[in-house]
């Protein structure tokens, strides 16, 4: 059995929509399953590193702003920059990766105007689960944990 997001068009099958006209996009409250699925709508912890990349910006001014958005969102664990990247890792509670993902994605954006952040865009985003974020700490591998906590240079 092939299942569709709710919202969605079966391949091949007709819209109600007309032409031009756009999607309206759904969404799945927590705890809601496919026929035959477990409910999933404990929330779990991701860890997530956001990379962001532009034209030079002054070095004081990307260290403020990434304090500002710290100040804002004690969740940062970490923040690291140059005057032209910056990377910004913290854990996420969220349902799944999407919904995780989803929150990555709207926070750089979104804090632009209120942290004044440079105009940069986001080049890179990682989400992974716990449980994987410990196994390649402990095997060595993927980036050690975020000590010192902080805003810090690259």
């Amino acid at each position: 059995m092939r299942r569709v997001r709710p919202g969605a068009a079966a391949r091949g099958g007709a819209t109600s929509r007309a032409p031009g006209e756009e999607r309206a996009l759904t969404s799945v409250a927590a705890g809601d399953t496919y026929e035959g699925e477990e409910p999933q709508d404990l929330p779990r912890l991701w860890h997530v590193t956001l990379s962001v990349s532009g034209d030079e910006a002054p070095l004081k001014e990307v260290r403020r702003s990434l304090e500002q958005l710290a100040h804002d969102h004690p969740f940062l664990l970490t923040s690291r920059y140059a005057g032209d990247h910056a990377e910004i890792r913290y854990w996420e509670e969220a349902r799944d990766l999407h919904d995780a993902a989803a929150v990555a994605l709207r926070l750089w954006g979104e804090h632009r105007q209120t942290a004044k952040l440079p105009p940069w865009e986001i080049v890179g985003l990682e989400v992974i689960d716990r449980e994987t974020y410990h196994q390649r700490i402990a095997e060595g591998y993927g980036p050690l944990p975020a000590t010192p906590v902080g805003v810090h240079p690259f």
